[in-house]
This record gives C-alpha cells, structure tokens and sequence, in this order.
C-alpha cells in the first residue's frame, strides 16, 4: 500500500471533498480520485459514500482516518525532529488575518521572519471574512475579538490585548468640549469601520470601569483603516481605532486622541489553529515568532497620545 494514498484520503475528508483537495494539494481531482479508489482496493473496503454533491466516509472509513491521522501526524513529528536538529526549517504555511492585522501589524513581523527563515514560505490571506479554516486549508488566522469566539473545535492562542481609542484631527479638537466627558461627542460625525446600522453608538469605558454610550451620526463607514485615518485627519469627523494604528499619524501630529481617559474597546487577539497534533517545523517557528513579536508591535500608547 502507498502512504501517499492514506494522505490523500485524510486530505479529501478534511477539505469535504474531492475538488476541495485537489485544488489545495494542486493535483488533477482525476487523480486523486484514482488514489483514493486504490487505497479502497488495497484495504478491500469501502471508505467513503460518493454522491454528485457530497462525499461523506463509512463507519470503517471513518475509523481508518482517525488512525491515518495520527500516523501521519507522527511522520511529521520524526520530520520535524530531523529538520530542527539540522537546523533546516522549510515548508509552507497559509495565514488568514483582517486587512488591518495585516497593514498595521504583521506588516512589520512577517518580512522579518522570512528573513530568519528563508525556507519558509508564508501565503497570507487579508480578509474582513472569517473563513473555515479546514475547509479553506489555512493552518492559522489571526482574529481580534471581544468574546469567546464560538468555535470550540478550533484551538485559541492568545496574543494580546488591544486598546482602542477615540481620535479626530487637531482643527476638529478644537471644536469639542476640552472636558474629558463622553457626552461631550454627542451627535458629532462618526468615521466607522465596518457597516452602519440604523443608528449608531461610541461605546467606552473609563479606568475604573464605568461604561457610557454616546449617540453619534455616521458621515463615512468602511473597511479599510486607512481610509477611516485619512478622513479623520481631514476633520472629517471622529474615528475609534486601535492605538497601534494611529500611532505614526499621532507622532506626525496629523491625529490626537481625544478623551484620554476612555477605550473604545480592548479586544482580544487570538490565533486560531485547527489542531496542535502534528505541527510542521515552519509552522512552529511561526507561531513561536508571532507569540514573541505581535504583543510588542500591538502594545502601548501612541506616544504623545495623552
């Protein structure tokens, strides 16, 4: 029997299908239709029920991938022994993250772990959608979220901890109530990421735990910070965004936060994996180098922000 086989069916249970697989290993679905078929008949068993929309395994097949899992999963362990102690650290990994994550804060991380890992190749996916990680065949996302993200199968790596804060240009501070209370904002243009609702509310906490929620109009919503930046430093509005990224422009003097002593959010980011068994030596490094280097670039107070 071929192992190559036994890899190809797990592949084909893991991605829900033929085409699924054979687009991710970039393979004819031909083939690995005939690979999986060979395998059946070399065990002499069926493994997987085929219909013209679905593929779904057998009582047998379905314990043969447990088992064909775990065995594969040890051959990586052994590769990953050997590679580690001859220091040669190469493979491919495929991240998902936000369009901010990947502008503000991996943009600074990930050229320099290719340049400490130059046999890893990283395939970064920049998107606003939360895809299905086995399906899509991504190894980790990076998400920023506030609750428990609800899919328990998935394993959670905390990161950081982000402060958001509220920021307009220095010609708009100079048309709101110097005092530090949030009613002050009532009312007043709103620069938003993401989609409007119907109405719309600055939500913010103060060091002590108090909470207020101040009604605002929405001028400009989008999905891109960037954009929501430019706008604010053209006294456009208001913006809520994470510290990290208004950094520069605080620096620059092009943006001031406003409300020194409230956030407008401290989510959580969380790295997301689908299982720890069977780790991949580029994939170990990555992670280990983002645990070390993200909290650092997401951490802290634009400087001159207070």
């Amino acid at each position: 029997m071929d192992l190559n086989d036994a890899f190809y069916f797990v592949q084909v249970v893991e991605k829900g299908g033929f085409s699924a697989a054979a687009r991710l290993l970039n393979i004819p679905k031909s083939r690995l239709s005939r690979r999986v078929r060979q395998l059946e008949e070399d065990l002499g068993v069926r493994l997987l029920q085929r219909t013209s929309r679905i593929v779904t395994t057998t009582d047998i097949g379905e314990e043969y991938y447990r088992h064909a899992q775990k065995a594969l999963a040890q051959f990586e362990i052994a590769e990953t022994a050997v590679r580690r102690k001859t220091n040669r650290i190469e493979g491919t990994v495929t991240m998902s993250c936000s369009v901010g994550m990947a502008q503000f804060g991996l943009d600074q991380i990930l050229p320099r772990f290719l340049q400490e890992y130059p046999g890893v190749t990283v395939v970064q996916r920049a998107s606003n959608r939360m895809e299905d990680l086995i399906k899509g065949g991504i190894d980790m996302a990076i998400r920023g979220h506030m609750d428990t993200l609800p899919d328990s199968s998935l394993i959670q790596v905390r990161l950081a901890r982000v402060e958001w804060h509220m920021f307009c240009s220095p010609d708009y501070q100079g048309i709101l109530d110097p005092s530090d209370d949030p009613a002050g904002l009532a009312n007043h243009p709103a620069l938003i990421l993401g989609r409007p609702g119907a109405t719309h509310q600055w939500l913010l906490t103060d060091g002590d735990g108090q909470s207020a929620s101040v009604p605002c109009r929405v001028r400009f919503a989008s999905d891109d910070m960037s954009t929501l930046k430019n706008a604010a430093a053209l006294s456009l509005g208001l913006v809520a965004l994470p510290s990290y990224v208004c950094r520069p422009e605080v620096e620059a003097g092009s943006l001031v936060r406003i409300l020194p002593g409230w956030t407008a959010g401290t989510p959580q980011i969380s790295l997301l994996m689908p299982s720890r068994e069977g780790l991949l030596p580029a994939f170990e490094v990555l992670l280990d180098f983002l645990k070390r280097e993200l909290p650092t670039v997401l951490a802290g107070d634009a400087p001159g922000s207070r």
